[in-house]
């Protein structure tokens, strides 16, 4: 099923754990209906400003599956509102950065990205919610969030990490 011009529901509902532990990870309609906002509001502007593929690792995610892997059942995941994901050749810091100055989005995380580890380190975290937005940025390392984005250091229009 597409959602959107880019994305299928297969891209946010595939996943190994569930693959591996039988567990079934089907969206019903409420969860397609928040997958497809999330795909218009965030991803879809994403996609448009880099023009390069966007590689979902986690989008929505059953209540069964969220316990499987630690995560709670209200997650915005398990509602269809929440994605993680990053493109390839493209710092994530700079995606998010662009996401929190252009997308109406819930909450953007940085998720587990470290200067010197390099462009690609972690992921980004986004959700969407329709109509009750936080435009809450956080980031988090591994241990404990910060509120914001980590100071860009940038040179000749380009960012540098």
């Amino acid at each position: 099923m597409q959602l959107s011009k880019h994305f299928k529901l297969i891209e946010f509902t595939k996943s190994m754990t569930a693959t591996r532990k039988g567990i079934k990870n089907e969206a019903g309609s409420g969860e397609i209906k928040n997958l497809t906002d999330l795909c218009y509001g965030v991803l879809e502007p994403v996609r448009a400003k880099f023009d390069k593929p966007i590689i979902i690792t986690s989008g929505y995610r059953s209540e069964e599956l969220c316990e499987a892997i630690g995560s709670k059942k209200t997650s915005q995941h398990a509602k269809g509102q929440a994605v993680d994901f990053e493109i390839a050749g493209v710092s994530n810091l700079q995606v998010a950065l662009w996401i929190q100055n252009n997308c109406d989005f819930d909450q953007l995380i940085l998720e587990f990205w470290k200067e010197d580890e390099g462009a690609n380190s972690g992921w980004i975290h986004a959700s969407f919610s329709e109509g009750s937005n936080r435009k809450q940025v956080l980031t988090f390392d591994g241990k404990s969030y910060t509120n914001g984005l980590p100071d860009a250091k940038w040179s000749g229009g380009v960012l540098m990490n």
